[in-house]
């Protein structure tokens, strides 16, 4: 099995050096092998591990979440139930930013519309300066 110096594994994933390290030393990584002069070697199932991280990390999961998504992926027809409800937790709460998105968004269109028809004042910095309206995202 080829093994792979730290640099050559953080170009080909456009991941920082330092982030591998910060994986390896929170346990997202297994700790990984290391020749005569300590320098890290990475092998395909350590490159694949990485790009469930990244893959995960898209999907909005957090690294705890993706840590135990880790420890699922050992074992999938055990975990299968609790991975969909890890899964279906992060949607529940992917759906209720994209509402508030909306809501945003329509404000932020009618502050324009309104900025664009005011003769005197800016109706989108009056409109940020009121207190009271609270975005969550």
């Amino acid at each position: 099995m080829k093994n792979y110096q730290i640099g050559t594994v953080a170009k080909q994933l456009n991941i920082s050096i330092d982030t591998l390290r910060y994986y390896e030393k929170i346990d997202l990584l297994k700790p990984v092998n290391r020749n005569n002069a300590g320098i890290r070697l990475f092998d395909e199932s350590d490159i694949a591990r990485i790009q469930f991280i990244q893959r995960a990390k898209l999907m909005n999961f957090t690294l705890s979440e993706i840590n135990n998504l880790l420890k699922m992926r050992e074992h999938p027809q055990q975990m299968r139930d609790d991975v969909r409800k890890l899964t279906q937790q992060k949607l529940d709460i992917i759906e209720r930013q994209i509402t508030q998105l909306k809501v945003l968004h329509q404000e932020l269109q009618s502050l324009v519309t309104a900025c664009s028809c005011s003769k005197q004042g800016c109706a989108i910095i009056e409109e940020i300066e009121k207190t009271g309206k609270q975005y969550k995202l």
